[in-house]
């Protein structure tokens, strides 16, 4: 099948380049992975992955986590699950 239909989107600088870093990764060009996610929408008959609107509780803890409110720092992996079974 011929490649006849163009797809145009603007979208951020840093969200297009940091997507392109993955692509990369990946072996894809832009158009491949563009093309990719078409075909996964069509196979899966919506998004391929679960897109659902945050409730209240994950909200406040993204905006505590954005803020810095209630983060921990550890210095080994060993401490944070020392920590964890503290809890």
């Amino acid at each position: 099948m011929s490649k006849s239909e163009v797809v145009k989107a603007r979208i951020e600088p840093d969200v297009k380049r940091q997507a392109e870093a993955v692509f990369r990764q990946l072996g894809l060009n832009t158009t491949q992975a563009i093309t990719l996610f078409y075909k996964q929408v069509g196979l899966c008959q919506g998004m391929p992955f679960d897109v659902r609107i945050p409730n209240d509780e994950t909200i406040k803890a993204l905006a505590d986590s954005n803020a810095g409110i209630g983060l921990k720092e550890f210095d080994t992996l060993e401490d944070m699950l020392r920590d964890l079974d503290d809890e």
